[in-house]
């Protein structure tokens, strides 16, 4: 952060960010050429190979997974508890992602991303084939088939921080909105198509054929995976796992506008969480369909969903995001509504065809907000945390709700969690999305230049804690540079820093001394060369537009001896 540029204290540096990995290798090339000038529309990404082939692929794997849901769901839902035990199914594949999201987000940003992946969906075929193995031989009691759909669960909760990290490598920034919106529309797609066929099948074959469906349409993945050829330069170095699992932390913490999309998440999924959990016994017990009529509802819903993704561009041109998330969740909650009132399966579809449309504008919008939100050197740990609420949400929220069930009936339960719904809505006038968020630079910007570093220090990266300090010296607006600071301050806690505290010079009152710790040397210079954004950069320029000439930096060091 000083301007001198004495060539041994640089030396010093240069070496402890190559002993890192940091500077050493650079990220992974732009995939914008391969992208028509001015293609930006929702079909814009599969113009790029990489991104089609893994596209379809997903698409392959998501249709068998939900033909696994419905053949688990079936194969309990006339059994005693019927409520609570098909709640359940989707509880075990759903709940995973509490338990391991975040480790898998700090795994995803250490190791090579492909490799990784393909042992995660290698597990997963295994889990699938035990399976069907064990249904084949009749030893599939509820028990044995929840603990092998946590496993499942478990294995998808492993790779959802991974996926959602790959994403910004395959397309360029301009494309990531209709990258989300192919991504959410490549799920209902197989929600349309998977439930469907499921049921179908389930009037010829046993639930074994669908696991076994589910297990080869996972090793389409394997197979894309394995013929990517990531760009050289694409894997670097990454820091220590805990000390990774910690800034990543530290940085949601610190990151208002994140924090605000979880919560609206959370508002959403909870509640919504009901229909998904609920809708096999809807179909079986209140509407007296088979399991043909149960794909059919959830065909509905998955066609829905693609009809949003279809317009979803128009609709963020025409509509506010706050106007656009409410009109989608009361759409979702029509759907709801209608399962708990409704007798008529017709209507029920129709209804369910508009739910489909809110639940893929809602979450559409809440994952492109983030992935152009959150910056490279955090958007795995990131993601994971958006994961664990999405998804974690549901699973809690689908076991609440049939055990709700199971005690005032499916009907009430539908009706209490619409009314949730309702709810969640109005408390957009209080906790909206912030303005900016999305909208913010997320670009590596190196800020900071190289810290002045004396020869005669032994310096290691693991060094510390570290404190800086930084004079400034105000002759602008006090209270106006007070306020500037204050958003500074979360800046530094954002990037690394564990704590940050503004103080006065009392012998002279226009100096003001920031002093914040971060943990280590070497996280200290991830700050200067990773973790910085363009947004970092603006926040600090309106810091100084208050102060007199350049600010004086200090680091220290805990003493030797």
């Amino acid at each position: 952060m000083s301007d001198r540029a004495d060539g041994d204290r640089i030396g010093t540096s240069r070496r402890l960010l190559a002993s890192m990995g940091i500077g050493l290798r650079g990220g992974p090339h732009g995939p914008a050429a391969d992208v028509p000038d001015g293609s930006s529309g929702t079909w814009a990404p599969l113009a790029l190979t990489t991104f089609r082939w893994l596209w379809i692929a997903q698409l392959v794997s998501n249709t068998g997974s939900w033909m696994q849901t419905v053949g688990a769901q079936w194969m309990l839902v006339h059994q005693p508890n019927a409520a609570s035990l098909t709640a359940m199914v989707q509880a075990a594949s759903l709940l995973p992602v509490l338990l391991v999201s975040l480790p898998a987000g700090v795994l995803a940003d250490v190791f090579d991303r492909r490799r990784y992946l393909v042992g995660v969906f290698v597990a997963a075929v295994v889990v699938s084939g035990s399976l069907v193995v064990l249904t084949e031989a009749g030893l599939v009691t509820p028990l044995v088939l929840l603990m092998l759909t946590f496993g499942l669960g478990v294995t998808n909760a492993l790779a959802g921080p991974a996926w959602q990290a790959i994403q910004p490598e395959l397309v360029p920034p301009r494309l990531i909105p209709a990258a989300a919106g192919l991504g959410s529309m490549n799920i209902n797609i197989a929600r349309a198509i998977g439930p469907a066929l499921a049921g179908a099948l389930l009037l010829a074959v046993s639930p074994a054929v669908l696991f076994a469906i589910n297990g080869v349409s996972t090793v389409a993945v394997v197979v894309a995976l394995v013929a990517w050829r990531r760009p050289a330069g694409a894997v670097r170095e990454a820091e220590p796992l805990v000390s990774a699992l910690r800034s990543g932390s530290r940085y949601v913490v610190n990151a208002p506008g994140v924090r605000r999309v979880l919560l609206r998440v959370a508002l959403f999924v909870v509640p919504a969480s009901a229909l998904w959990a609920l809708l096999a016994v809807v179909a079986s017990e209140r509407l007296g369909l088979g399991s043909g009529g149960y794909g059919m509802l959830l065909g509905a819903l998955g066609v829905g969903a693609v009809i949003g993704a279809l317009g979803l561009a128009k609709l963020r041109d025409r509509m506010s995001r706050g106007a656009l998330l409410a009109g989608a969740s009361l759409l979702f909650g029509s759907g709801m509504a209608g399962a708990a009132l409704t007798g008529s399966a017709v209507l029920l579809v129709g209804l369910l065809v508009l739910a489909g449309v809110g639940w893929l504008v809602v979450l559409s919008t809440f994952s492109t907000v983030l992935q152009l939100t959150l910056p490279a050197w955090v958007r795995a740990r990131g993601m994971a945390t958006y994961l664990i609420v999405m998804i974690g949400g549901q699973g809690i929220g689908a076991a609440a709700w049939g055990l709700v069930a199971q005690r005032v009936g499916i009907g009430h339960a539908l009706v209490a969690a619409t009314g949730l719904l309702v709810a969640g809505v109005v408390s957009q006038a209080w906790w909206p999305l912030l303005a900016r968020t999305g909208s913010h630079d997320p670009r590596t910007d190196t800020l900071w230049p190289e810290p002045d570093v004396d020869a005669a220090i032994d310096l290691d990266p693991r060094t510390g804690p570290v404190v800086i300090e930084i004079r400034h010296v105000v002759t602008g607006d006090v209270e106006r540079f007070l306020e500037a600071a204050r958003r500074v301050g979360v800046s530094r806690r954002r990037t690394g820093a564990t704590s940050w505290t503004l103080y006065q010079d009392a012998a002279d009152g226009s100096v003001y001394v920031e002093v914040f710790v971060v943990p280590t040397w070497g996280e200290h210079l991830r700050q200067h060369h990773e973790r910085l954004t363009g947004y970092d950069r603006e926040l600090d320029l309106r810091m100084r537009a208050f102060t007199d000439g350049p600010s004086a930096i200090r680091h220290l060091l805990p003493a030797e001896g």
